[in-house]
């Protein structure tokens, strides 16, 4: 049996009015968080993995909690691993501040205290992956690199796929590949901060707001939804 062919990557002229549409609504509608108002790299690791399977409301004063107490990778290396997993809770998926605290004396061991700029190497440490990896880098050092958390795969596979299994390792390679064109040379921070608010505020996981949203003249599973309406009313 054939496997199912994936569908061509998106083309410059829908890259560019894709890019725009998302731009302008995150000027208008971008969240104000304070992982956004900097761009240590350190800093923008503790929000992301503090942010893995978990609310944004429930991460706030935790994230500011943890920088008044750890404020440097080094702070955090020298804290005793006891304290750290206490300081972390009770966000959960407490395998994440042990990571967090072995990143931190790996960086300061080997980097002097610092996170490397270099995919390769941030992947290298153990609890870094591909998605915090990029997140890292466009966030902290402005790199023109691609992030694929769960909303923002939801927003791709909807707007440039419609169909197919969004879990199934092919289908995540594939939105990987849209996620790595479509992010642009310049505005790196804005697009890819705005592609996560966008699927966790509009493009959401059940009952999307495609009343409110910019992008139904490009969304591939919008036109097919609109269609199908279509269809029942002329039956």
């Amino acid at each position: 049996m054939a496997k199912p062919r994936s569908k061509p990557l998106p083309q410059p002229a829908l890259r560019q009015r894709f890019r725009r549409n998302l731009l302008a609504w995150y000027r208008r509608n971008g969240r104000d968080l304070p992982w956004r108002q900097t761009t240590d790299p350190y800093h923008i690791l503790v929000s992301e993995v503090m942010l893995q399977q978990t609310q944004v409301d429930r991460v706030l004063p935790k994230y500011a909690e943890w920088l008044t107490k750890y404020p440097t990778l080094e702070a955090l290396a020298t804290a005793d691993e006891a304290d750290v997993s206490q300081t972390w809770r009770p966000l959960g998926y407490n395998v994440r501040p042990r990571r967090l605290h072995a990143i931190a004396r790996e960086s300061v061991a080997r980097y002097g205290g610092s996170l490397p700029s270099d995919e390769a190497t941030l992947l290298s440490f153990k609890g870094i992956g591909e998605y915090t990896a990029g997140a890292v880098l466009s966030f902290a050092f402005g790199q023109r690199a691609a992030i694929l958390d769960t909303n923002v795969a939801r927003v791709l596979f909807r707007i440039f796929v419609g169909n197919g299994d969004i879990k199934a390792h092919a289908m995540r390679k594939q939105l990987w590949a849209i996620s790595e064109v479509m992010v642009p040379r310049k505005q790196v921070f804005d697009f890819n901060q705005a592609l996560m608010d966008f699927g966790a505020t509009i493009c959401v996981a059940r009952k999307p707001k495609c009343e409110v949203c910019p992008m139904t003249k490009l969304c591939t599973s919008f036109s097919v939804l609109s269609s199908t309406a279509r269809d029942r009313l002329d039956r």
